[in-house]
Order: C-alpha cells, then sequence, then structure tokens
C-alpha cells in the first residue's frame, strides 16, 4: 500500500471515530487538531498534526502553537513534544494520529505537571483590571468631542474649507471687536 491510501484509510477511520467530537477539528484532510481536556479545564491544550507528503512511513509535524496554548509555558510545551515525538518513533510506518491523541489523553495529568494555571491566568486578570480604569474615562471625554448637532455641524462646515481648515484670518475680526471695546492705545 502506497502512502496515500494509507492517509485516506487513517482519515476514513479518523472521521468515523471523532465524528461528533467536539475536541476534534479537522483543519485539512492532511492537518488535524484535538484538544486534550474539557471545556473550561485549566490544564487543557490543543495538539496540531499535520501529515507530511511520505506520512505514516515519515513522522507528522505536531505542533502545539494554537493560541488555545497561550497561557502554557514553552518548557512545558516542549516537553509535551517530547514525549509526543517518543510515541511516533515507536508507530513509525503504522497510522498514528489517533495513536497520538489517545496517548495525549491518557497521559495528560503527567504532560501538565509542572502547568501552573494560576500563576499565568493572574498576570492578565491584572492587566484587564489595570487598564480598564485608565481608558475608559478617556474614551468617554473623546465622545462628547465628537457629537455635535446638525446646526453645529453645518456651521462648522461654513467656516472651513474643503480641506477642513478654517481659513487665514477667520478670528480677526473678533480681535478688532475687542481691542475697540477695551480702548487701545492706538486709538489715542
Amino acid at each position: 500500500m502506497g502512502a496515500n491510501e494509507d492517509q485516506e484509510m487513517e482519515l476514513e477511520a479518523l472521521r468515523s471515530i471523532y465524528e461528533g467530537d467536539n475536541s476534534f477539528r479537522e483543519l485539512s484532510p492532511v492537518s488535524f487538531q484535538y484538544r486534550i481536556g474539557e471545556d473550561g479545564d485549566p490544564k487543557a491544550f490543543l495538539i496540531e498534526v499535520s501529515w507530511t507528503e511520505t506520512y505514516p512511513q515519515t513522522a507528522p509535524v505536531i505542533s502545539m502553537n494554537a493560541f488555545f496554548n497561550n497561557t502554557i509555558s514553552s518548557a512545558v510545551k516542549q516537553s509535551i513534544l517530547a514525549k509526543l515525538q517518543e510515541a511516533v518513533e515507536v508507530n513509525l510506518g503504522t497510522a498514528m494520529t489517533y495513536t497520538l491523541f489517545e496517548y495525549a489523553k491518557d497521559h495528560k495529568e503527567q504532560f501538565m505537571e509542572n502547568h501552573h494555571p494560576g500563576n499565568s491566568a493572574t498576570p492578565v486578570a491584572n492587566i484587564i483590571s489595570v487598564e480598564t480604569p485608565t481608558t475608559a474615562p478617556s474614551s468617554k471625554k473623546k465622545e462628547k468631542k465628537e457629537q455635535l448637532s446638525k446646526a453645529q455641524k453645518r456651521k462648522l462646515a461654513d467656516k472651513t474649507d474643503h480641506k477642513g481648515e478654517l481659513p487665514r484670518g477667520w478670528n480677526w475680526v473678533d480681535v478688532v471687536k475687542h481691542l475697540s471695546k477695551t480702548g487701545s492705545k492706538d486709538d489715542e
């Protein structure tokens, strides 16, 4: 059997095994993601397996670069990938995507023993709570400045040229009126 026939058979098997499983996602006919852990589980992680052209005779590409895994330290990710790579070497030459996903599910606690979700989640919460008060007042001030009535908008449009700039000397009349009312030394 050729590599393509093996891939087609494994693809069919994966589709039938994981039909209705929300943790499994087929990104393409040669790329799959599986979420290890339940929704809301702080120790859940996502594994992506992509087949090469010569898979299963050669190892698939295993990745944990999904956004879902951002709270996991790179050391824990490297540890998980190293253990999965060992499983790949044992299963080389056979269909192994299902085996890798099941291996990860069975060893989830061991993989994530050095992961401390409370530590990584706390700084994010602090950043959000620190930024929220400082950004809210400035956005309110901008909203008040931008809200003009139709009459105000028309008046502003009449004063400005096509670029939105006021013409040179637009306020000179006000200066002359002011000087005439206050009585300048030049008038004497």
